[in-house]
C-alpha cells in the first residue's frame, strides 16, 4: 500500500519508516521500567526476603526514542528456581563407629545358573562352532570339501536339534487346571 490513509475512527495510520527508525535506534538497550514496578532482583536474592534486599542504584539511562514500542519486561516470579534445581538430602550415618548403615538398602543376590552337563556344552559347541567353522572357510579361501560343509551345517543342525530336544517339557496336563475356568 503505497499511499497512507486514514483509517476510521480518527486515528491517523502508522508511520512504519519512523516505526523501525525507533527500533533500530534502541537496538540493545533495555527499556526503561514502567511505574511502580519492582527493582530487579539478582538471582543470589531471590530466596531473600523482600525487605533484605537491597536495591541496586537504577543506571544512568540513555534518552530513548519518542515512540517507545515495547516498553515493559515482565520476569516470571522465581525465575531460576524449579525442581531441577533440587539437591537430595545427605544420608545419615547411623552406622557404629562412623560407618554408614545398610538397612533399607537392598543388595540383590548373584544369580545361579545350573551346571551344564557335558552334552549341552558339546550341543552348544557344535550350534555356535558350525557356522564360525563355514565363516573362517569362506573368508580364509579354503576349499570347500565335503567333509567341511558337512561338519560345519551338520554341526549346526545336530546341535540344535539336541539343545531342542533336552529342553524340560514343564507343561502341566493333569485334570485339576485352575485355569480353565470353573468346574462343575
Amino acid at each position: 500500500m503505497a499511499e497512507h490513509e486514514e483509517s476510521s475512527g480518527g486515528v491517523p495510520p502508522l508511520d512504519e519508516e519512523a516505526a523501525w527508525a525507533a527500533i533500530v535506534a534502541g537496538y540493545g538497550q533495555e527499556p526503561p521500567d514502567p511505574p511502580g514496578a519492582r527493582p530487579f532482583r539478582p538471582i543470589e536474592n531471590l530466596m531473600l526476603p523482600e525487605e533484605d534486599v537491597q536495591p541496586e542504584p537504577p543506571a544512568a539511562t540513555p534518552p530513548t526514542a519518542p515512540t517507545a514500542l515495547g516498553s515493559s519486561v515482565v520476569f516470571a516470579p522465581g525465575v531460576g528456581i524449579g525442581p531441577r534445581d533440587h539437591s537430595p538430602a545427605e544420608p545419615k550415618d547411623d552406622g557404629p563407629a562412623g560407618e554408614a548403615s545398610d538397612e533399607g538398602h537392598f543388595v540383590p543376590p548373584e544369580p545361579e545358573l545350573p551346571p551344564a552337563d557335558t552334552t549341552a556344552k558339546f550341543a552348544w559347541l557344535a550350534v555356535v562352532g558350525g557356522p564360525v567353522l563355514l565363516l573362517l572357510a569362506v573368508l580364509l579361501q579354503w576349499d570347500m570339501t565335503w567333509w567341511l560343509t558337512t561338519l560345519g551345517i551338520g554341526g549346526f543342525l545336530g546341535g540344535f536339534a539336541t539343545l531342542v530336544a533336552r529342553m524340560s517339557g514343564d507343561t502341566n496336563d493333569d485334570d485339576d487346571d485352575p485355569g480353565r475356568g470353573a468346574v462343575v
